[in-house]
């Protein structure tokens, strides 16, 4: 088996599953969130159990229109807040948190080899470290707050190789717009996507993180990368009890319905132009496509690593005028880190606005919305219409560099042309 075969049929108490296969999983971590968080609260309580089947295994994170920007909002967050406080369930509320999947991780509620759900299509994340994390509905949500159960069927997998060396600049986000272009949006829908290769073996979780979170964008069930040193090295400060890693390997004689093979020496930065994200272009074929707007943030490209490069190159620089320049760190921690290091510094130097840890404009949120006819170049994870703010507005997708080099020069540019004109 697959290691997301070995997940499911451990967690379906089996002793082998195959693709196609109806399996009655155990959750371990349920996650739900204020967006769609109310809406699960709702279907538990016509359900009339009363109480949550596992307190200790559900988490609430506030996180997408924070700080509340309206009544409603603000309703609703009460709502959860509420509930956390009857069920004796985790909550991260404004302040505390962040994106919550960056702070699923970084506070140790993942696990290799478990089985997480969340009412959040970008669930898939956790797949960096080895678990099963997919998202599901509201009304799935409640389910499983009443059973801890859930069914899936086992999908099949695509074995996505990736080898050789980025050139500077070039990044996992730049990796995955490629993967996604080159497969589709509908290229893996309802498969399990596993990344491997060399080249995934020396990246770091936090691009980890970025590949396994736009799986989903190709329409796959999960991304998955096997765990490892890096992942024990990353966890084993914040999870009480890691698995063994052995045990989540794919067979030597695993089956797979594709191998894709990648190789990265000489990709250059890529381009999800408007408004699909399968839309990839390499940067040299896009132009010079002037921007409104310049957001680096969301829980695709919001982490330590990301603001670090976007400040090596806004470093000294100043924000064209005419441009917005949005920063928005993943998760509190990671804005603490930032001001640590003075990158908060140099964004601000730059003319740029650093706003505390939140999704932000990525779904359409309360901050950096678009106006009709503006362009924006976004390190999140969709370029739909109307994803942003106005349906008439445009959005491409680029890693952190891109973004913070575009911010700079007021169209879609390749940072390393900005450091030759140096």
């Amino acid at each position: 088996m697959n290691i997301t075969e070995k997940i499911l049929a451990n967690a379906s108490r089996k002793k082998t599953v195959t693709p196609g296969e109806i399996v009655d999983a155990n959750v371990d971590v349920l996650m739900t969130h204020d967006l769609t968080g109310p809406l699960a609260v709702e279907a538990f309580k016509k359900i009339g159990a009363g109480k949550v089947w596992d307190s200790k295994k559900i988490v609430i994170i506030l996180d997408h229109q924070i700080p509340a920007e309206s009544i409603k909002a603000a309703e609703l967050h009460k709502m959860m807040r509420q509930f956390a406080k009857e069920q004796k369930i985790c909550i991260y509320d404004v302040g505390r948190g962040g994106v919550c999947h960056q702070v699923m991780p970084e506070q140790g509620h993942v696990i290799p080899g478990a089985v997480i759900v969340g009412s959040d299509s970008h669930t898939c994340t956790y797949g960096a470290f080895g678990a099963f994390s997919t998202g599901i509905g509201s009304t799935e949500a409640a389910a499983v707050m009443t059973t801890g159960k859930i069914w899936f069927k086992v999908p099949s997998a695509i074995r996505i190789v990736v080898n050789g060396k980025f050139n500077k600049y070039v990044t996992s986000k730049d990796l995955v717009l490629n993967i996604i272009g080159n497969l589709g949006v509908d290229g893996a829908i309802y498969k399990s996507t596993e990344f491997t290769g060399h080249t995934i073996r020396e990246m770091s979780i936090a691009s980890r993180m970025t590949l396994c979170n736009m799986a989903v964008e190709m329409g796959a069930k999960n991304g998955i990368i096997e765990p490892d040193n890096l992942t024990r090295e990353y966890l084993q400060e914040r999870v009480r009890t890691l698995p063994d890693f052995n045990a989540l390997k794919s067979d030597r004689d695993a089956q797979y319905e594709q191998t894709v093979d990648f190789d990265v020496s000489k990709m250059e930065p890529q381009i999800a132009c408007p408004s699909s994200v399968d839309n990839v272009k390499p940067i040299s074929e896009v132009g010079d496509v002037p921007i409104d707007q310049a957001f680096i943030g969301s829980c695709t490209n919001g982490r330590l690593e990301d603001l670090q490069l976007a400040a090596q190159i806004m470093k000294g620089r100043k924000v064209k005028d005419g441009v917005r320049a949005l920063i928005i760190p993943a998760s509190q921690k990671v804005y603490k880190q930032a001001l640590t290091e003075g990158l908060t510094e140099i964004f601000t130097d730059a003319g740029a606005v650093v706003c505390g840890a939140a999704c932000g404009p990525c779904l359409g949120g309360h901050i950096g919305l678009l106006a009709a006819g503006e362009t924006c170049i976004s390190t999140s994870n969709r370029n739909f219409i109307g994803r942003m703010g106005s349906t008439q507005a445009n959005v491409y997708l680029a890693s952190p560099a891109v973004v913070a080099a575009s911010a700079i020069t007021g169209c879609i540019t390749n940072p390393a042309n900005l450091e030759a004109k140096q």
